[in-house]
């Protein structure tokens, strides 16, 4: 089974062998699958596309525009969110960053001797003061 691009390389080779100039180099000719697989890919997000378009029901209603957040009725203008979400997305961040500094620590935790293992241990220290802390003030309080 001949695919499009196999039996252009077999053209462009017999091209090659009977005239002795190259209609493309090499360089080009490893790539013609690269592209012929872009261009099926563009075509296929088109077409699925354009189908979804045309085979879906078009019922407008004016429920559908009405803004809606997080199981709230707006209530118009500009809301200001409450300081408490600030302050929960920066604890993550904080104890997100904390994960990327234990990884690699536990991986290499032999080598690293006595002083990694306390470094650490002062580290996480640090960290537990700082969440005992946020518990107390009551940060970690969602609602």
């Amino acid at each position: 089974m001949h695919t499009f691009a196999t039996s252009f390389l077999i053209r462009a080779t017999s091209e090659h062998a009977a005239t002795g100039t190259s209609p493309m180099t090499e360089y080009y000719r490893n790539y013609i699958a690269v592209a012929i697989f872009l261009i099926a890919a563009v075509a296929m997000c088109v077409a699925i596309l354009t189908a979804g378009k045309l085979l879906r029901p078009n019922r407008p209603q004016p429920e559908k525009y009405v803004v809606y957040e997080s199981g709230s009725d707006p209530i118009g203008g500009f809301g200001q969110s409450h300081i408490r979400y600030y302050i929960f997305a920066l604890l993550f961040v904080i104890f997100d960053v904390e994960a990327v500094f234990v990884f690699p620590w536990a991986i290499d935790v032999n080598g690293l001797g006595s002083f990694g293992f306390w470094a650490m241990f002062v580290f996480l220290g640090v960290l537990l003061i700082g969440l005992a802390y946020d518990w107390r003030k009551g940060l970690l309080q969602w609602a």
